[in-house]
């Protein structure tokens, strides 16, 4: 899959939610002082790269926007929004508790599963889709700041990956994933 530009793709920082283990989905949660740490490391490991010629967008998403302007703090990019980097949709189960939804959803076996069987939720193939358009529509170097299933599902797909290694995967928060020629870089401070 290396048809795509060089990416550079960054999760949101740590969110209130995220510390009461809540799903967001299309909801949004304020980011914790941890989460502000993580997208100050995060720009820290971006002012290394060069990132001469890229372009970025966000999730319009709150906790998204709010990395991607202290991640890119002090840079010279301007950050544009995609809806299509938003968080994949939960439905009805927006703001619950992880805990409680897999006690309530027998067939889940963990936190991944309840994406998919979500009420009203958007699932893995559309997320896919969603994903695999936006990444099409790409005529350059981008920095992008997403979501944590997003962002699997984003690389994933560079990876040239099926969506059943969606779990497997490697995420986190305050760290930055570089993608170019269909290879990936897990960047840390």
């Amino acid at each position: 899959m290396s048809h795509y530009p060089t990416l550079y793709i960054l999760r949101h920082g740590e969110t209130e939610w995220n510390l009461a283990n809540r799903l967001q989905g299309h909801f949004d949660s304020s980011l914790t002082e941890k989460g502000r740490a993580q997208a100050m490391a995060q720009n820290a490991i971006l002012q290394r790269c060069d990132l001469s010629g890229f372009a970025a967008f966000s999730s319009p998403q709150g906790r998204a926007l709010t990395t991607a302007q202290i991640a890119l703090a002090g840079m010279g990019i301007e950050v544009g929004t995609d809806a299509r980097l938003g968080e994949i949709g939960i439905g009805a189960w927006a703001g619950e508790k992880r805990e409680t939804l897999l006690r309530q959803t027998p067939a889940a076996r963990d936190s991944y599963d309840l994406y998919e069987y979500a009420p009203e939720g958007e699932g893995f193939a559309a997320l896919y889709q969603r994903c695999l358009a936006f990444l099409d529509s790409l005529t350059g170097p981008h920095v992008l700041v997403t979501h944590g299933i997003t962002s699997r599902m984003l690389r994933l797909i560079l990876l040239g990956q099926s969506p059943a290694s969606l779990r497997d995967m490697q995420g986190g928060q305050g760290v930055v994933f570089c993608l170019e020629h269909g290879q990936q870089k897990r960047l840390t401070l």
